[in-house]
């Protein structure tokens, strides 16, 4: 690890940097007329160069729904524009074009390198995940994922999408970014959110990843995944609002907008009336309910195995489930995905290297 410190040496300001050892060092001094501004900028555009030369691992969890990192979360609509528009407060520049990013949710597809929107996302994430480390430029190793049953067959061209590039400059919620890619690693969905935890999975146990597009259902027993009893369902969080939208449209002629029937599968209830609202639950369970009749044609049995569900889905269970709290485990950390593909990444790193 390496610090750097400005201090004042008569009328000098000086340079000093400390390396994991206690080591301290003079490096040079800076004319009289640089202020500390200029200091600050020195020791900031230095701290990137010293960053830069060392590759960082970003997790990224690219969601029908949302794009998750390990520190951040935020919708996958992708609008394009030949011109600057008006608002711009989530504005990707990226060669030539400008990207507002999390407008809506993007349309569920079973290809995700169908169009160049997941490659605009994993930029935007990767800025904000630079903005958290103030970084401006860096070599960054990816990790992210597939549903279940598609890693074998996609892994390797979602590896090359992700990788299209070798280096890229974008301009992202007003500051510029240079990022080298020197690698990714592609993991299974699900999995990931569970594998710093293996220790805790005795006996059998399912886990079920339940996203806005998809469903993934895996066995790990004695804390061993198998590879065999691996299923993906389209069963995602947007097939409940779908239904809910449905189901008030044909009750009351009218539907409510998206934000409040968030609201209600997030947190149970919302400041609504109390027709509206009980339609919107009455259609969560009746979507719970569809969960677990889809685990139970995988042979899941709440006697013998417990439940352990990550995902955005597990505020769904949570709300409008019927199940004993003994035998399921819910992880509401949204992000538990893509902290757990940087997990597998490190632990792939550190067996094998990395450039």
């Amino acid at each position: 690890r390496i610090a750097l410190r400005i201090s004042k040496i008569g009328t000098f300001p000086t340079l000093h940097i400390r390396n994991g050892n206690g080591y301290k060092k003079k490096c040079f001094r800076l004319g009289g007329l640089r202020t500390a501004l200029c200091c600050y900028t020195a020791e900031r555009n230095f701290m990137n160069i010293l960053n830069h030369n060392t590759p960082i691992i970003i997790g990224i969890d690219h969601g029908y729904g949302n794009i998750k990192t390990a520190n951040c979360c935020f919708k996958t609509g992708v609008a394009s524009f030949d011109k600057e528009p008006t608002f711009k407060s989530n504005l990707l520049v990226y060669e030539g074009r400008y990207y507002l990013i999390g407008e809506e949710h993007k349309e569920f597809t079973a290809d995700k390198m169908a169009d160049s929107d997941y490659y605009i996302l994993t930029l935007a994430a990767i800025g904000r995940e630079l903005n958290i480390r103030k970084q401006i430029s860096a070599r960054v190793h990816l990790a992210a994922g597939l549903p279940l049953t598609w890693v074998s067959e996609q892994k390797d061209a979602f590896k090359q999408y992700l990788l299209q590039k070798d280096s890229v400059d974008f301009h992202f919620r007003g500051a510029e970014y240079h990022v080298d890619f020197v690698g990714a690693d592609i993991f299974p969905q699900g999995f990931a959110a569970a594998a710093d935890h293996l220790r805790d999975f005795r006996g059998v146990n399912m886990l079920a990843d339940i996203g806005n597009g998809t469903m993934n259902v895996m066995y790990i027993n004695d804390r061993r995944p198998q590879e065999k009893k691996c299923f993906t369902e389209k069963y995602g969080t947007h097939q409940c609002m779908l239904a809910v939208r449905e189901n008030l449209l044909k009750r009351y002629g009218s539907t409510a907008d998206e934000a409040i029937i968030d609201q209600v599968l997030r947190h149970g209830t919302a400041s609504i009336s109390e027709r509206y609202l009980s339609a919107i639950q009455s259609t969560a369970r009746d979507y719970v309910g569809g969960i677990f009749r889809r685990l139970r044609e995988h042979e899941y049995d709440p006697e013998l195995m417990k439940l352990y569900v990550v995902g955005g889905g597990g505020c769904l269970i949570k709300n409008f489930g019927e199940f004993d709290a003994g035998q399921v485990v819910i992880n509401e950390d949204i992000c538990a995905t893509a902290k757990g593909y940087e997990y597998l990444a490190h632990l792939r790193a550190r067996k094998g290297g990395m450039v």
